[in-house]
């Protein structure tokens, strides 16, 4: 599953490691990218959007919101 998180808090390559660190920490095949001008994380795992926001929010930044795969065009290869 790829979900895309809106995150506050991230402001340099720190912040970038750190979060993604948190996330494989839940799920070590994670595929993580992190948009710091954007303030956002896209994560492909198998851990629920909960699991993935708990392990953002632990490593001490604030998830602001999740933008779900059908509002960014993401069909998970079912026809649309």
């Amino acid at each position: 599953m790829k979900t895309e998180f809106e995150v506050e808090g991230m402001s340099c390559q720190h912040c970038v490691a750190a979060v993604t660190n948190a996330i494989r920490e839940h799920d070590d095949a994670a595929q993580v990218q992190v948009d710091l001008a954007a303030g956002r994380v896209v994560v492909e795992s198998t851990q629920s959007v909960e699991a993935l926001k708990t392990a953002i929010d632990d490593a001490g930044y604030t998830v602001k919101g999740v933008l779900p795969d059908a509002a960014r065009g993401i069909s998970n290869g079912a026809p649309r």
